[in-house]
Protein backbone atom coordinates (compact mmCIF):
# COMPACT_ATOMS: atom_id res chain seq x y z
CA UNK A 1 0.00 0.00 0.00
CA UNK A 2 2.98 2.16 0.91
CA UNK A 3 4.68 1.78 -2.62
CA UNK A 4 1.02 2.47 -4.50
CA UNK A 5 0.83 5.77 -2.40
CA UNK A 6 4.56 6.91 -3.54
CA UNK A 7 3.75 5.88 -7.27
CA UNK A 8 1.00 8.31 -6.92
CA UNK A 9 2.17 10.54 -5.10
CA UNK A 10 5.52 10.78 -7.80
CA UNK A 11 3.25 10.80 -10.80
CA UNK A 12 0.92 13.92 -9.37
CA UNK A 13 4.34 15.26 -8.75
CA UNK A 14 5.58 14.24 -12.41
CA UNK A 15 2.02 16.01 -13.80
CA UNK A 16 2.50 19.02 -12.10
CA UNK A 17 6.41 19.80 -13.54
CA UNK A 18 5.49 18.85 -16.52
CA UNK A 19 2.22 21.69 -16.55
CA UNK A 20 4.63 23.94 -14.86
CA UNK A 21 7.26 23.01 -17.76
CA UNK A 22 5.01 23.91 -20.82
CA UNK A 23 3.80 27.03 -18.95
CA UNK A 24 7.03 28.11 -19.10
CA UNK A 25 7.78 27.20 -22.46
CA UNK A 26 4.61 29.13 -23.29
CA UNK A 27 5.76 31.77 -21.35
CA UNK A 28 9.06 31.90 -23.11
CA UNK A 29 7.77 31.47 -26.59
CA UNK A 30 5.47 34.88 -25.99
CA UNK A 31 8.49 36.42 -24.73
CA UNK A 32 10.05 35.56 -28.00
CA UNK A 33 7.83 37.00 -29.85
CA UNK A 34 6.84 40.00 -27.99
CA UNK A 35 10.73 40.85 -28.06
CA UNK A 36 11.14 40.33 -32.19
CA UNK A 37 7.72 42.77 -32.48
CA UNK A 38 9.47 45.60 -30.56
CA UNK A 39 12.81 44.97 -31.99
CA UNK A 40 11.66 45.16 -36.00
CA UNK A 41 9.14 48.69 -34.27
CA UNK A 42 12.50 49.97 -33.40
CA UNK A 43 14.10 49.03 -36.15
CA UNK A 44 11.27 50.38 -38.27
CA UNK A 45 11.56 54.16 -36.30
CA UNK A 46 15.25 54.31 -36.95
CA UNK A 47 14.44 53.28 -40.78
CA UNK A 48 12.33 56.29 -40.40
CA UNK A 49 14.59 58.71 -39.40
CA UNK A 50 17.65 57.02 -42.12
CA UNK A 51 14.70 58.08 -44.73
CA UNK A 52 14.57 61.37 -43.48
CA UNK A 53 18.62 62.30 -43.33
CA UNK A 54 18.22 61.08 -47.11
CA UNK A 55 15.04 63.36 -48.18
CA UNK A 56 13.06 60.17 -48.88
CA UNK A 57 10.21 61.54 -46.99
CA UNK A 58 7.55 58.94 -48.77
CA UNK A 59 8.92 56.20 -46.86
CA UNK A 60 9.25 58.33 -43.38
CA UNK A 61 5.72 58.18 -43.11
CA UNK A 62 5.57 54.10 -44.21
CA UNK A 63 7.74 53.40 -41.72
CA UNK A 64 6.38 55.41 -39.12
CA UNK A 65 3.17 53.49 -39.95
CA UNK A 66 5.30 50.13 -39.80
CA UNK A 67 7.22 51.02 -36.25
CA UNK A 68 3.30 51.56 -35.03
CA UNK A 69 2.19 48.58 -36.51
CA UNK A 70 5.04 46.18 -35.22
CA UNK A 71 4.87 47.48 -31.20
CA UNK A 72 0.29 47.26 -31.59
CA UNK A 73 1.45 43.36 -32.87
CA UNK A 74 3.87 43.25 -30.11
CA UNK A 75 0.91 44.60 -27.48
CA UNK A 76 -1.31 42.06 -29.01
CA UNK A 77 1.86 38.92 -28.52
CA UNK A 78 1.93 40.16 -25.11
CA UNK A 79 -1.78 39.50 -23.90
CA UNK A 80 -2.77 36.87 -26.18
CA UNK A 81 -1.30 33.25 -27.36
CA UNK A 82 -2.62 34.32 -30.39
CA UNK A 83 -0.91 35.49 -33.80
CA UNK A 84 -1.43 39.01 -34.30
CA UNK A 85 -3.82 39.48 -37.17
CA UNK A 86 -2.47 39.91 -40.72
CA UNK A 87 -4.35 43.26 -41.23
CA UNK A 88 -2.05 47.09 -41.10
CA UNK A 89 -5.37 48.88 -40.11
CA UNK A 90 -3.90 51.15 -36.72
CA UNK A 91 -7.31 51.71 -35.17
CA UNK A 92 -8.28 47.88 -35.86
CA UNK A 93 -4.61 46.70 -33.95
CA UNK A 94 -5.00 49.16 -31.38
CA UNK A 95 -8.82 48.07 -30.89
CA UNK A 96 -7.50 44.48 -30.72
CA UNK A 97 -4.34 45.32 -28.58
CA UNK A 98 -7.12 46.75 -26.22
CA UNK A 99 -5.23 49.99 -25.99
CA UNK A 100 -7.87 52.00 -28.19
CA UNK A 101 -9.78 53.24 -25.01
CA UNK A 102 -6.81 54.69 -23.43
CA UNK A 103 -5.64 56.95 -26.31
CA UNK A 104 -5.38 60.11 -26.01
CA UNK A 105 -6.83 62.31 -28.98
CA UNK A 106 -3.23 63.47 -30.08
CA UNK A 107 -3.06 60.17 -29.95
CA UNK A 108 -5.61 58.85 -32.05
CA UNK A 109 -4.52 61.95 -34.16
CA UNK A 110 -1.05 60.20 -35.38
CA UNK A 111 -3.04 57.15 -35.52
CA UNK A 112 -5.29 58.57 -37.94
CA UNK A 113 -2.16 60.19 -39.98
CA UNK A 114 -0.14 56.93 -40.18
CA UNK A 115 -3.37 55.01 -41.30
CA UNK A 116 -3.39 55.68 -44.89
CA UNK A 117 0.45 56.48 -45.02
CA UNK A 118 0.80 52.41 -45.23
CA UNK A 119 -1.56 52.33 -48.65
CA UNK A 120 -0.83 55.65 -49.96
CA UNK A 121 3.02 54.78 -50.41
CA UNK A 122 2.59 51.36 -52.12
CA UNK A 123 0.51 52.52 -55.00
CA UNK A 124 1.68 54.85 -57.67
CA UNK A 125 -1.80 57.08 -57.90
CA UNK A 126 -1.23 58.50 -54.36
CA UNK A 127 2.27 58.28 -54.33
CA UNK A 128 3.16 61.64 -56.11
CA UNK A 129 -0.20 63.57 -53.97
CA UNK A 130 1.89 62.15 -50.95
CA UNK A 131 5.24 62.85 -51.83
CA UNK A 132 3.68 66.78 -52.39
CA UNK A 133 2.39 66.64 -48.74
CA UNK A 134 5.06 65.28 -46.74
CA UNK A 135 7.72 67.67 -46.40
CA UNK A 136 10.94 67.94 -44.20
CA UNK A 137 9.28 69.77 -41.27
CA UNK A 138 6.19 67.60 -41.43
CA UNK A 139 7.86 64.13 -41.24
CA UNK A 140 10.26 65.47 -38.33
CA UNK A 141 7.07 65.85 -36.40
CA UNK A 142 5.87 62.58 -37.69
CA UNK A 143 8.81 60.86 -36.58
CA UNK A 144 8.51 62.46 -32.65
CA UNK A 145 5.44 61.64 -32.14
CA UNK A 146 5.76 58.10 -33.28
CA UNK A 147 8.44 57.92 -30.89
CA UNK A 148 6.10 59.18 -28.15
CA UNK A 149 3.18 56.87 -29.39
CA UNK A 150 5.58 54.03 -29.45
CA UNK A 151 6.62 54.73 -25.65
CA UNK A 152 3.85 54.99 -24.85
CA UNK A 153 2.40 51.30 -26.12
CA UNK A 154 5.72 49.76 -24.95
CA UNK A 155 4.69 50.84 -21.55
CA UNK A 156 1.94 48.67 -21.85
CA UNK A 157 3.83 45.62 -22.96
Amino acid sequence: MMKRRKLIVNRNLISIFVRINQKKKQAMATNHKVTYWVEMSDYDLETASAMLTTGRYLYVGFMCHQAIEKILKARICSISEETPPYIHNLSRLAEKAFINEGLTDDQYEVIDLLDPLNIEARYPSYKEKLMKSLTQEKCITLIEQTKKLQQWIKTKL
